[in-house]
């Protein structure tokens, strides 16, 4: 037939070749997961406590290392055959504007935030600092250098047919994920200030995500007003 696919064209077809919407997809979903993994063992090895560091309500996942993910590889991908401290240097200032962005939208959106680095030094508005700055820029040479390329090569390795499915099975979950964490988050802030339920929805999310869970899942969010306390 004329418009017919050709199954064997389409079987040898390389899935999320290059830098495109599927393979952006993967590196906001696993570095979402190896992000939450970094965390947990850095609060182990300083506070030596697991703790949650997960930015959504269902699974090891944190929205900030995700989009950081993509966030360095589209500015610093480029730098990938240049020394490392060109990486590093990228890293240092992407991660550091990116990391600030962060708290500041989660704290116009939501009235909370979930580091506060203020008393450190070189502190921007508690939002971030050299450190921490350092610390993306060390991230971002291991990304660029050694995690991705391997990545991407084993990603580009899945079935071109199962990995179409997969992305937008990702996508739609994540998207539910981040949905109904937002809401409760949200909601969460209203029942702090002393707003009550006023629908359905929100009564919803006072019975299956009250204070007590979302404490567990985000036990350093702490309210805007309480930033001096």
């Amino acid at each position: 037939m004329l418009f017919s696919k050709d199954p064997l064209k389409e079987k040898n077809k390389t899935f999320a070749e290059g830098l495109n919407f599927y393979k952006l997809v993967w590196i906001f979903f696993i570095g979402s997961i190896l992000g939450v993994l970094v965390e947990t063992l850095w609060c182990y090895l300083t506070l030596h406590r697991i703790e949650s560091r997960s930015g959504l309500i269902y699974g090891p996942f944190n929205l900030v290392y995700g989009f950081g993910s993509m966030a360095i590889t589209l500015s610093l991908y480029w730098l990938r055959k240049k020394d490392s401290i060109f990486v590093f240097i990228g890293g240092f200032l992407v991660g550091g504007i990116f990391e600030y962005i962060c708290s500041w939208i989660q704290e116009v959106i939501f009235g909370t935030v979930s580091w506060e680095y203020s008393g450190i030094i070189l502190s921007i508005q508690g939002r971030t600092n050299l450190f921490y700055c350092i610390f993306w820029g060390i991230l971002s040479v291991i990304w660029i250098k050694v995690i991705y390329p391997g990545m991407s090569s084993i990603i580009e390795k899945i079935p071109y047919k199962n990995g179409i499915i997969i992305t937008w099975v990702i996508v739609v979950f994540m998207t539910f994920n981040a949905s109904i964490s937002a809401m409760a988050v949200f909601r969460g802030t209203e029942r702090h200030s002393g707003i009550p339920a006023s629908n359905s929805i929100e009564r919803f999310l006072d019975k299956h995500y009250p204070d007590s869970k979302l404490k567990k899942v985000y036990p350093n969010m702490i309210y805007v007003e309480n930033k001096a306390k």
